[in-house]
């Protein structure tokens, strides 16, 4: 008699009635923790989200400052974003609210403090001396827009210019504006008869604190006199103004202009320049002016004792230099260097040795901000030779299409792989230290190694040590070397299935315990890699042609067995289903003239020389089939202990055997189901025979993706082939039936109406070279998964299998029989059979994994790594341990009663947890209903297990396993775009990370240990340093004059003596980063130290504030009794009728 089975029977009234799904799984959760009495150790307490460090080049950048005690670079963005680099390692990212461009950035030198001025007309006060900076004062400007701002040494004013042409001063310490304002008008007087436009510049003399040099847009320098309130001279030019530097004397200024030109300007001979430089004009002959260039967008004038000064220029190249890249031109003497830049500068400042602008220079470097890099200059050896950049700057150096996250590594990797990327490295860099050294490292509190592995459109894999919240680039490996490229445009063949970047990466599989790579490709090509430490050359190049191909011909039946093309038998008659494919095809087109069997690249065919690191084991490219191209392959797996790889597409799957190099495996994916095909397949329709280019840098499932509501299948259940052929018939045609029913009933995604974030960019039936009613039948495999578990019921031990997941929700298991190890391994063939077991969830499988019976992750077996190009001269032992797997699952003698394996599958929609062998249901969550999972991953976190999942529309999500208890769900970040999508990975430790920018990686924490230890992990910005001493301005400078002069902008900026600015020009608004800001973010030790010296500095600077205010009470008290005295002395004498 067979056994009645309670959970079989919800899963069909789930199947037949979708109301009655909520007590369905009501009642396997209860049956199923009758079952399952593991215990669960992680509870929601374990769990906080937060980000923890951004990586990578500031994206978009539009400003720089550099604090030249603290050893500190600032680089503001256009989106608000504000990047502060210290010594490497040390690296702090924060972000204005209104995400307003960064126009201009100015340090309190040694202060710990920073001033941004943002294209809303904000400024705003960063506090730097704690681990995160924030916002101390902001102050908004509401008549006037902020062009330019000047804050001079050890002052506490700062110079605002604006649009208008005025010049308004802010008190840094209180943020509030002063009664001074500078009139364009005042400044100009009769100069001019028209409005000299924006402040571009602002300056105070060197020499003399008191004289301003005001540079306005229209070619105006003004030299104002603070004290006397009026101009001392004006300098008129014809060409517009860029910007305007000192030589360190105060004498002379330099100008640059929007012609190319440079001019050098007297103080005090304002009626014309002293010189007038052309830096790239070609002087004609007859003494003409040379021919104008493009404008000198900045000029820096610097000085050394020994030596001529160095004038330092961005821009004025001539117009005939088209194409020419942006260059630097550093004029030293009668030396000029042009140095080309790899994109155009957004701005450059010169390191120099002093802080002070009254001594020599002495300049040292030259930082260079690029749109797209930042480039340190050496200017003190010969040839002006680059630093080595330290900062993890270049993760863009080709586009990210996709990323992988490891924590928790084999501590022997990142050496091996920083050993033979240390090979790799450029030569000809400059030999001096790397000037940027500011900031203190935090305390390394995870000791775990972590590695993140990069995929980039130019076929490029960059693996990356990010152990302890840093970050730095191990090893690259260039994985296009290995195809013949085309020379032009012209000479390549029309084999591409895209326009552009036929090598670009889209689905990386790594096993860091063998080190095992595999990566799959947009031109449908996979490469698999051996780790070595030698050099080897390759002859010929082992590779494999499959034919992958979707074919139906039969409308009504849902089996679909005849394809034709095909050389594979039918999967339920031969267990052996073996197609070798193994030899380039000749032939390239088909009778009747259509491209066939041809691959998307060509293989170079001359031996390759390989370096150590990453070595080519194989090449496996889908070939064109009857004027079709390949479909891009959509998931991919490979296992070291089996010597297999697997991969997926919306076609079918191929599965290769890399050690015998043959195909062990070809199907349509139909062909996997057998006769348990439960979807109605529709005929293929007419397709484009080319994708639209970059498809393969979208998800990995675009354009294979079904709806999930158009087919409402059975939630589990499986195809066992006990069952008889006539109840399988009986209950596909009712599912036929249903799914009929509920494709009629609902609707395409694109008319639902809008339930979550589906109105942006990414919808979830996405656009692709598939039609729609082709996408309806094509079935993509969207996961694939190696393990040692039970592949059917009646199993009474575990075995190798391949567990296959697929777009519309079914898992199906492949079971593997490989021959002994050692040399038998490469004789006899590997045995591969699909075992008709069939489970079924709501939405795309995502992801699968196994536990034993406490809970704990089986991870897939694996060979451990050993060099492989070393002769062997083991005894068979050893190969025999090599075959053998090195995790295995764990078995008990009574396998039969206990139930000893549970599988863990998530969809876009639920998850399930299947106890293996019987294959029942007992737990299930249903993640989302108006969204989808866009990457699900199981991990380990406080030795424990979870899922954890982030949803289409926003929310990250962490579930307990095995039974599925919610235990996080935060709305972190809506999805935006496809970037996002496509790079977003969890790993162990409660680590993940996504790409935020182009540009720039973002990781967070969602384990709450890591977010209360990350305050101590973050490096320190701020270090107590002294400020290096004033230049002496020696015994005669002292006696006659002449040294620098000091100004007391207190008397003539402050409240008593400019009175108050008008209220309607400017709102201050405090901000959340004083102590309050530090309370809540800081922990342990450090913070409290931390904490107390903010406070002293807080007190220190509210007694300070006190004493200016009683300073300035007691002024007005003497001024008081001062025109009180005078007041009676004038009327002491007179009779009250001479008033």
């Amino acid at each position: 008699m067979r056994k009645f089975n309670i959970r079989k029977v919800l899963d069909g009234l789930t199947a037949v009635s979708s109301s009655s799904s909520a007590s369905s799984s009501s009642q396997q959760q209860q049956s199923g923790n009758r079952e399952t009495d593991i215990p669960e150790t992680l509870q929601s307490e374990h769990f906080q989200l937060c980000k923890t460090v951004r990586h990578g080049f500031p994206y978009q950048p539009s400003a720089l400052a550099f604090d030249p005690v603290q050893k500190i670079l600032a680089i503001g963005t256009q989106t608000g974003a504000l990047r502060l680099f210290g010594r490497p390692g040390v690296e702090c990212y924060c972000q204005h609210d209104s995400g307003a461009a960064v126009i201009q950035l100015q340090f309190l030198i040694n202060e710990g403090a920073l001033v941004s001025a943002l294209a809303d007309d904000t400024l705003h006060l960063w506090n730097l001396r704690q681990k995160r900076p924030a916002i101390l004062h902001s102050l908004k400007f509401n008549r006037e827009r902020i062009t330019f701002c000047h804050l001079p040494f050890q002052s506490k004013w700062l110079y605002v210019g604006t649009e208008r042409g005025n010049i308004h001063i802010v008190n840094v310490e209180s943020f509030t504006l002063s009664g001074y304002v500078i009139m364009w008008n005042k400044a100009i007087e009769l100069s001019s008869k028209s409005h000299p436009g924006p402040v571009v510049h602002i300056s105070d003399n060197p020499m003399d604190e008191g004289k301003l040099l005001i540079g306005y847009e229209s070619g105006i320098v003004v030299l104002w006199d603070l004290k006397s309130k009026k101009a001392d001279y004006r300098y008129t030019h014809d060409e517009a103004i860029h910007s305007v530097a000192w030589h360190h004397e105060g004498k002379q200024f330099i100008c640059s202009h929007s012609d190319g030109t440079l001019t050098i300007w007297n103080i005090k001979s304002p009626a014309k320049p002293l010189q007038t430089i052309t830096p790239h004009g070609k002087q004609l002959k007859d003494g003409k002016k040379p021919e104008p260039c493009k404008p000198i967008l900045k000029v820096e004038y610097k000085t050394a004792k020994a030596g001529e000064p160095f004038i330092i220029l961005s821009g004025g190249l001539s117009y005939d230099t088209v194409g020419r890249r942006p260059c630097l031109t550093v004029m030293h003497g009668k030396s000029t260097a042009v140095l080309e830049m790899d994109y155009s500068i957004v701005d450059f400042l010169t390191l120099c040795e002093t802080p002070y602008p009254n001594d020599f220079q002495e300049p040292y470097a030259v930082v260079v901000l690029l749109e797209k890099d930042l480039v340190l200059i050496d200017l003190a050896q010969n040839g002006y030779p680059i630093f080595e950049n330290p900062y993890p700057l270049n993760i863009h150096e080709s586009p990210v299409t996709c990323c992988e996250y490891f924590a928790d590594c084999p501590v022997d990797l990142i050496p091996a792989l920083y050993s033979v990327g240390a090979r790799q490295k450029r030569q000809g860099y400059s030999k001096q230290e790397w000037p940027i050294s500011g900031g203190n490292w935090g305390l390394i509190t995870q000791s775990y190694p972590e590695i993140i592995i990069t995929g980039h459109a130019d076929g490029s894999i960059k693996f990356w040590d990010a152990s302890a919240i840093t970050l730095q680039v191990l090893y690259k490996l260039k994985t296009a070397k290995v195809f013949e490229k085309s020379r032009s445009k012209d000479d390549r063949p029309n084999t591409d299935i895209v326009d552009e970047d036929p090598y670009a990466i889209q689905i990386i599989s790594w096993c860091p315990e063998s080190r095992m790579l595999c990566i799959a490709g947009v031109s449908a090509h996979v490469i698999i890699y051996r780790f070595s430490k030698q050099e080897v050359t390759t002859e010929v190049i082992p590779m494999l042609e499959v034919r992958l191909l979707y074919e139906i011909n039969d409308v009504d039946s849902p089996d679909g067995e005849q394809v034709p093309p095909l050389p594979t038998p039918g999967t339920g008659s031969n267990p052996q289903s073996i197609a070798p494919q193994s030899h380039p095809s000749t032939s390239s087109s088909s009778s009747d003239g259509l491209r066939d069997n041809v691959p998307c690249l060509k293989i170079k065919s001359s031996p390759l020389k390989q370096s150590v690191g990453y070595q080519i084991e194989l090449v496996i490219q889908l070939v064109w089939v009857s004027g079709e191209p390949p479909q891009q392959i959509t998931s991919l797996a490979v296992n070291s202990a089996y010597g297999l790889v697997v991969f997926g597409n919306c076609n079918g799957i191929a599965m290769v055997d890399y050690l015998q190099k043959t195909v062990l495996l070809n199907l349509g994916t139909i062909e996997l189901y057998g006769s348990n095909d439960p979807y109605r397949r529709e005929p293929r329709s007419p397709r484009k025979t080319r994708q639209p280019s970059g498809a393969g840098l979208c998800d990995i499932n675009e354009g294979t993706a079904v709806p999930e509501d158009r087919c409402k299948s059975p939630t589990s259940g499986s195809g066992s082939p006990n069952n008889s052929d006539d109840d399988d018939d009986q209950k596909m045609n009712n599912f036929i039936e249903k799914a009929k029913m509920s494709r009629k009933l609902s609707l395409p995604t694109e008319l639902k109406p809008d339930l979550d974030v589906r109105d942006n960019s990414f919808s979830r039936s996405r656009s692709s070279s598939v039609t729609s009613i082709d996408k309806e039948s094509r079935e993509a495999i969207s996961a694939l998964h190696f393990c040692e578990t039970f592949t059917r019921k009646a199993d009474t031990s575990p075995s190798p299998c391949l567990w296959v997941g697929t777009t519309l929700g079914t898992v199906l298991v492949i079971a593997l029989n490989l021959p002994p190890g050692g040399e038998q391994r490469l004789l006899q063939p590997v045995i591969v059979s699909p075992s008709g077991t069939i489970l079924r969830l709501k939405g795309a499988i995502l992801r699968m994994a196994f536990l034993d019976t406490t809970g704990s992750l089986i991870p897939p077996a694996y060979e451990p790594w050993r060099e492989h190009n070393v002769p062997e001269d083991k005894d068979e032992k050893d190969k025999l341990k090599k075959r053998r797997p090195v995790s295995v699952s764990p078995s008990s003698s009574s396998q039969e009663i206990s139930e000893n394996q549970y599988a863990v599958i998530c969809s876009e929609k639920q998850a399930k947890v299947i106890s293996l062998p019987s294959q029942n249901c007992v737990h299930k969550q249903n993640i989302t209903e108006t969204s989808f999972v866009l990457r699900g991953d199981i991990v380990a976190l406080s030795n424990s297990v979870c899922l954890a999942c982030f949803c289409a529309n926003g929310h990250i999500m962490t579930f307990s396993l095995p039974s599925l208890r919610p235990l996080l769900d935060v709305y972190y970040l809506p999805l935006t775009n496809m970037r996002i999508a496509r790079t977003f990975c969890f790993t162990n430790n409660g680590q993940a990370l996504y790409l935020v920018s182009p540009t720039e990686i973002q990781r967070i924490t969602y384990s709450q240990e890591t977010c209360e230890n990350l305050q101590e992990m973050l490096g320190e910005l701020f270090t107590p340093v002294e400020t290096p001493e004033a230049p002496n301005r020696g015994f005669f400078k002292g006696l006659f004059g002449g040294g620098a002069q000091s100004l007391d902008r207190e008397e003539l900026f402050g409240e008593s003596a400019s009175g108050k600015a008008s209220r309607s020009l400017a709102q201050h608004i405090p901000g959340p980063g004083g102590i309050e800001g530090v309370k809540g973010a800081a922990s342990g030790v450090i913070g409290e130290l931390a904490r107390a010296r903010i406070a002293l500095d807080e007190r220190g600077q509210k007694l300070g504030e006190l004493d200016e205010r009683t300073a300035a009470m007691l002024s007005s008290a003497d001024s008081f009794s001062k025109h009180a005295h005078e007041m009676m002395l004038k009327y002491k004498d007179k009779k009250w009728y001479q008033f």
